[in-house]
């Protein structure tokens, strides 16, 4: 066993984990921060992105020891302060950018470093950047403008599908 000591969602946390401890079942058997889904634990589905240090990673390929002394965020710390929707889930929301929510939180995850990186992406900037996630349900459509509403773009000329 090893002592991690991390900040999650902005608070400190230390815990005993093995080294064989994915990111993945810490946050949600240790912490019991279940947003963070496991669709495939091969890496290949993205339902377990979460922010490490500011950038996206997939919590199914990092080892909990690995991130000792990391700054963590889950979907469970992207709403805003007072507990109301941040202006990507809103956006998820009013241009129906999920249906069974499964892969929505990585989504929402990777939306956001997206946006950090780049504002105001184009379509295929946004389709790019999400190929790593996969989502059985939407065929993406409605998840694209989703993120370019959030981006502040106008997405009224964008059909509904």
């Amino acid at each position: 066993m090893t002592k991690v000591t991390m900040t999650v969602n902005g608070k400190a946390v230390s815990k005993e984990v093995r080294g064989n401890m994915l990111m993945t079942e810490f946050l949600r058997d240790e912490l019991h921060l279940t947003g963070t889904h496991v669709g495939c634990d091969t890496s290949q589905c993205g339902a377990c992105n979460i922010h490490v240090n500011g950038e996206t990673v997939k919590g199914c390929t990092i080892f909990a020891a690995e991130c000792d002394g990391a700054e963590v965020g889950t979907i469970e710390g992207q709403a805003n302060a007072d507990g109301s929707l941040n202006v990507i889930q809103q956006a998820f929301q009013d241009h129906h950018g999920l249906q069974c929510g499964f892969c929505t939180p990585g989504m929402v995850m990777s939306a956001a470093t997206l946006l950090k990186e780049n504002p105001k992406p184009t379509e295929a900037e946004i389709r790019h950047y999400l190929e790593g996630n996969i989502c059985r349900c939407t065929g993406y459509h409605n998840i694209v403008k989703a993120i370019m509403a959030a981006s502040g773009q106008d997405v009224s000329t964008i059909a509904a599908e």
